[in-house]
């Protein structure tokens, strides 16, 4: 069995953060908690994918959140049609197109940064069709 996969990140607005990531990209909440020892949190993704994100707020001692520009989370849609509409619902979610930092990422792809400072790829192409 293949293990499941969480991206794990704290945010500064759980709330702004979870609609973002719903609107933008289709995800769904999967699970959350409440004052778990301090920290609320939500799981996003989609049921039956290998992964998930998971954003995290600590109430009492928030972390200051510090990805790179080369910290990416990349998705590949296959489709153009499919591609156009996601990079028009990450803008229209409040996401800011991004200039990436490996010139790669633009060849066939959009790059996309949360408040956070966090990117999201989207790239033109199916997996494993990336070369």
């Amino acid at each position: 069995m293949a293990p499941q996969l969480r991206i794990a990140r704290p945010v500064s607005n759980l709330a702004r953060t979870v609609d973002m990531y719903c609107r933008g990209l289709g995800c769904r909440v999967l699970a959350s908690f409440d004052d778990h020892d301090g920290f609320d949190g939500v799981m996003l993704g989609y049921p039956d994918a290998g992964y998930h994100f998971e954003f995290t707020h600590c109430r009492e001692h928030p972390v200051q959140p510090g990805p790179t520009k080369e910290d990416l989370t990349v998705l590949y849609i296959g489709e153009a049609a499919d591609w156009n509409a996601a990079c028009s619902r990450m803008i229209a979610a409040g996401f800011n197109e991004a200039e990436p930092f490996n010139p790669y990422w633009k060849v066939r792809g959009r790059t996309f940064e949360d408040p956070d400072g966090y990117r999201v790829v989207l790239q033109k192409c199916d997996w494993p069709d990336f070369a």
